[in-house]
């Protein structure tokens, strides 16, 4: 992904109003992240535990999604699966993460959701550049490259369901 300004980021958002998305609190890092390494950037909002948002590419311009999840922790013990990148983490690792559609059908209140790694840094775990807390990934059969792109490919689908 190449990397993006604070600009880039609050005009890409589909689901949210332009206030909303000018008063959204974004990572301070912004210049010390991996860009290289991320299909996608997301994060958690530091102000509100139960917001966190994304920004991709898709078809060629920047799509940003204001995401809610709920804030119960599950168990310690109780394993969960990203749908995205396929990792598995214990307790509140994995969220279910919901996203108001675009346009009209968002403002009548329909929405999408999909259980995502609660921390947002997919691309990474993929990558083997960040272990999740259970201590491994699955090994796969898959190459990089095809684990990228179902990571990708399944974000795509997610976004699709938004503009339904």
């Amino acid at each position: 992904m190449r990397s993006l300004t604070e600009q880039d980021i609050r005009n890409s958002f589909i689901n949210c109003s332009k206030g909303d998305a000018k008063r959204l609190a974004l990572p301070r890092d912004l210049d010390q992240r991996p860009w290289d390494d991320q299909d996608f950037l997301g994060w958690r909002d530091p102000g509100a535990p139960d917001r966190s948002y994304l920004v991709t590419e898709r078809d060629g311009r920047l799509v940003g999604v204001a995401l809610r999840f709920p804030s119960a922790q599950r168990g310690f013990l109780h394993r969960s699966m990203c749908s995205l990148c396929l990792t598995t983490h214990r307790g509140g690792g994995v969220s279910l993460m919901t996203a108001r559609k675009a346009g009209a059908a968002g403002r009548e209140g329909n929405s999408a959701g999909l259980y995502m790694c609660t921390d947002l840094v997919c691309s990474l775990y993929a990558r083997g550049k960040k272990i999740p807390d259970s201590g491994a990934r699955f090994e796969e059969s898959l190459t990089l490259e095809e684990q990228i792109a179902r990571t990708t490919g399944r974000l795509t689908a997610f976004l699709d369901k938004l503009y339904a």
